[in-house]
């Protein structure tokens, strides 16, 4: 099985609202916190207490997107 299969960081994403900005936890293995804007998902990780996520901004669709 391939190494992707269980990553935890990959998970997460393919979980994440489309055209979204979401929350990373530190360690990237959960969702911590989800806004429609770049501010609003500041906001929503700070009341999480999220001290330090990775924000990242999900496609309109995975499907058109290659690696």
């Amino acid at each position: 099985m391939p190494a992707a299969a269980n990553d935890p960081r990959l998970e997460a994403l393919r979980t994440a609202p489309l055209n979204s900005w979401v929350a990373l936890s530190e360690d990237e293995t959960k969702i911590v916190a989800v806004g429609a804007t770049y501010d609003e998902v500041v906001k929503n990780s700070e009341m999480a207490g999220a001290s330090d996520p990775i924000l990242i901004k999900t496609p309109k669709d995975w499907a058109s997107f290659s690696l």
